[in-house]
Parts: structure tokens; sequence; C-alpha cells
């Protein structure tokens, strides 16, 4: 028999439809929940999708205790589908759902029959009191006596524990507040000293907090588990790097609130709707620094005089700028913040131990300012003064960095009333002027020394006499013959005054 030739499209166009079939089978299959009957759980009855009195209690799916939802329907015996867990289970709102997920999860997962029948009441009460309660002919609006109703004849022993459970269980799940997903974080930085400020969670519940570059003030730790809502937390923030650049905190919250709006949720053709634990909010929440904070530190200084001894002049000191504890901070455009040091300098009249209180003898002569160089930051500083010491003495410099002295974008990195004062008499910071010599005195005149006589010297002439003999012998001569005379004289006086 000849072949019949067929042409190409024909065979497509079956293929196609196979291939479009099968592909809705398998996806029908991959997104079907999954099938399975209810077991029987805790509880007292029958288990039967009707029966005289029911089935009071939990339906085991997958080993998890589920409970009816809605009252006056059969008993979920057969095949069940398990949707999962849901937030629009049989209709019900969120804070129906929050309720349910309460009682299901807290008190349902359990072997106890009245306790798993009280469930089964609270959970239903809390869908539809109305229905519940008259649902087995009770005409009255009391949930304990309703149990009562039906259980006086179900297991009446068991009648007032079951009743005054549910009860209890259905006002816990009427009170429960339907927790939120939505969370928030909230940094502060202490205006005072940026190293400090506040981390706050607001969320439905506590969570645990993570800090980036900043501890808990009171453990010292970054991280924090039981962070409750509302509650501020004191933060000690602190640079990662020591380049002094401004940097800022980041905290993270993650955590979960009881109970979630919302419940396993399992269907029955033809019977009940049941409920397991829906789980809980999980929330997060994340926050930075509105602001860089700026790096605080802690600066000092050291100094030295150019010359210890000078006979005048300015008052010259070298200054080094230093930070003690911390980086030298950086300004926001990345040159180094400015910092002002100033000096009160003192005379005394000798050299003063080193104290740190100022002499009572010092006094007060002039004052000395410094500023850092923006571009370079800490290092030397050679300061001179523009006036004069103003005369022999030792003079001292104190320095002081204080906070009240600085610019005001230079206050936030410096703790809060931050000051420091070197000593007084710091054996570098000492300059002694001498008092200039007297000036020089003439030498008083002395009277000439008395010469002694000279002998004259004695030449002899050939003649055996010297020039001086005519003369000494003509005066030898004249005083002998005065002296004769007088003599004479006096001897005539005296026979003249003998005589009678």
């Amino acid at each position: 028999m000849p072949t019949v030739p067929v042409s190409l499209p024909r065979l497509r166009a079956p293929a196609a439809l196979v291939l479009c079939l099968l592909l809705a089978l398998v996806g029908a299959l991959w997104t079907a929940p999954p099938a399975r009957a209810a077991d029987q759980g805790s509880g007292f009855g029958t288990w039967a999708p009707v029966s005289t009195h029911g089935w009071h209690g939990s339906m085991l799916v997958g080993g998890v205790h589920t409970y009816c939802i809605i009252p006056g329907l059969p008993l979920p015996t057969g095949t069940s589908v398990d949707h999962g867990v849901s937030g629009s289970a049989a209709g019900l709102t969120p804070h129906q759902l929050a309720g349910i997920n309460l009682v299901v999860t807290k008190y349902g997962q359990t072997t106890d029959p009245a306790q798993a029948a009280a469930v089964g009441w609270a959970v239903k009460s809390i869908a539809n009191r109305d229905a519940t309660l008259h649902a087995w002919g009770y005409p009255g609006d009391s949930l304990a006596e309703a149990v009562r109703w039906t259980f006086s004849k179900l297991a009446p022993e068991h009648s007032a524990r079951v009743g005054s459970l549910a009860e209890a269980f259905y006002a816990e799940g009427m009170a429960v507040t339907v927790p939120s997903s939505s969370a928030t974080l909230t940094l502060t930085t202490d205006t005072a000293d940026p190293r400090r400020g506040t981390v706050q969670l607001d969320a439905s519940a506590a969570g645990n907090i993570a800090l980036t570059n900043a501890v808990f003030a009171d453990t010292g730790s970054p991280e924090r588990a039981d962070a409750a809502p509302g509650t501020e937390y004191a933060i000690v923030a602190a640079p990662p790097t020591d380049d002094g650049t401004p940097f800022s905190v980041h905290a993270r919250a993650h955590g979960s609130a009881a109970f979630a709006p919302a419940v396993r949720h399992v269907t029955t053709p033809g019977g009940q709707d049941t409920a397991g634990p829906g789980g809980d909010v999980e929330f997060t929440a994340e926050a930075t620094d509105a602001a860089p904070r700026p790096v605080v530190f802690t600066p000092g200084l050291t100094t030295r005089v150019a010359e210890p001894e000078i006979d005048g002049g300015a008052f010259v000191d070298d200054v080094t700028l230093s930070a003690i504890e911390g980086a030298w901070p950086l300004a926001a455009d990345g040159t180094f913040v400015v910092l002002r040091a100033t000096a009160k300098v003192y005379r005394t009249e000798a050299v003063v131990p080193e104290t740190e209180a100022v002499p009572a003898e010092a006094k007060h002569v002039e004052d000395l300012a410094l500023q850092s160089d923006p571009a370079t930051g800490p290092g030397v500083y050679r300061v001179t003064s523009e006036w004069e010491l103003p005369g022999p003495g030792v003079y001292t410099a104190v320095w002081q960095i204080d906070a009240s002295e600085q610019q005001p974008a230079t206050v936030p990195h410096l703790p809060p009333g931050f000051s420091w004062t070197e000593n007084f008499g710091v054996a570098t910071q000492m300059v002694t002027v001498a008092a200039p010599p007297p000036p020089e005195q003439p030498e008083p005149e002395q009277p000439p020394a008395a010469q002694p006589p000279v002998e004259p010297t004695r030449t002899l002439a050939a003649t055996g006499s010297d020039a001086l003999t005519p003369r000494i012998a003509g005066a030898g001569g004249a005083a002998l013959l005065l002296g004769t005379a007088l003599l004479a004289h006096h001897r005539q006086r005296r026979r003249a005054t003998a005589s009678p």
C-alpha cells in the first residue's frame, strides 16, 4: 500500500497541543497545595462528619493540631488541602486571625483532650461567637454554659474544666494586639559630646539591635538581644579609623512579634476549614546618623624656648601641638580642625620650682597666642612675641588650651568643657634676662710719690774740688760768723746783769 504523504503543518499542530497539555498538567501538579486526609487529634466526641454531639477537639494535619473555624459545618474527615500560612483564611479579620493564631499556637498543640476541646470552642467563638454559642441548641449568652449544655451529654465530668478554659482562651485571644511587620530605629547624637547618643527601636515586640561604629554604653557590646520597644539605649560611638575623618553610626534591628494575623489554613471539600499555628510577624529596621559625627580628641602641647638666656628682646617659644587621645580630626572639607592655644608670660626675680599654681610673686607681663594651620594640623609652631621683655628677670610662659577660646567649628571635636593648662615653671619654658654689667669707673688720680733726696754727684776737678765746694764753703763760713756774733752778744748781756 503506498505511503500517503502527510504535510508538516498537520504534524506540528497535534504535537503542540500535546505539549501544552503536558505543561499545564505539570504546572498544576507543581502549584497545587498538598492534599491529605486529616487524622483524629485530641478531644471528645465522634470522629465523623456528622454525629449527635459532634467532635470537640483537634484534627491532625501533617502532625500539627488544627481546629475547626466555622461552627455548624461537617467534620473534615475527608481529603484536606493544606494551603500553608494564610492571612485571609475563611474571610476573617486580622484581629480574629491573630486571636485564633494565639490560641492554637499557645494552647492547641496538646494531647490533653479537655484543653484541646476548650481550644476548639474558643477558636469557633473568636470566628463567630453567636453561631458557636447556639450551634448545639444552647439558648443563652455564656460560653461556659454553652459548653456545659453540650458536655453534660457528652463528657459531663469534664464540663466545668472545658468551659472554664474555653472562657479564658477566648478572652485572651480577643485581647490580642495585632502586631505589625513595620519597625523603625532612631539614632540620636549628643550635641555636647558627639561620641555619645541613643538608639531606640519602635516595633511590635523586642528585637535584636546590632551597631556599627558604636557600642552600648552599659555593656560595651555592639549588639543587644533584648531591646525593648520604645526604650532609649545610650550608645558610645567610636571612629572606625584613626585618620580623623568624620564617621557615622549605623544600626540594624530584627525580630519577631507574636502572633501574626494569619493561620495555617486547611480546607476540606464539603467540610470545615481548620486553623493551625500561623507563626509570628518578622520585622527588620535600619538607621544611620542623619549627619556624620565629628571625631573627638584630646589635644596637648609641649614647649621649649628658643634660647634660655638672652640679653633682651622678644620672647620666642617653640610649641609642639599633638593629639594625646584620639586622632587629630578632619573638617568636612578634608582639612585639619583648627586649634587655638594661648599663654600668659610671667616674670620672677629668680628661678621658681615647677608648680601647678602661679606663685604670688610672679608678675604678669604679656600674652602669646597660637592658631594651628588647617593644612598641617599637629606639629611644631614657633611663636615670637610682638613685644619685648621689659628688663632683667626670669620669664615663664604658661600655655593653655580651652574650649571656650575655640572657633565654633572646633568645639564639637573637644570633650565637653575641655580645658588644659601647663604648669608654671616648666624648665624648658623659662628665659633668663641677665642684668647688664655696671659701667666702668675711671681710676682715681694718685698723688705723686715723695722723692728721696738726691745726693749730689761729686765730680772732682783737676784742682781737687767740685763745682759745689766753693758755695758750700761760703755758706758755712757765713753761718759760723753769725753764730759767733750771737754768742758774743749773749755773753755781754750776762755780764751787764751781773754788775753791781
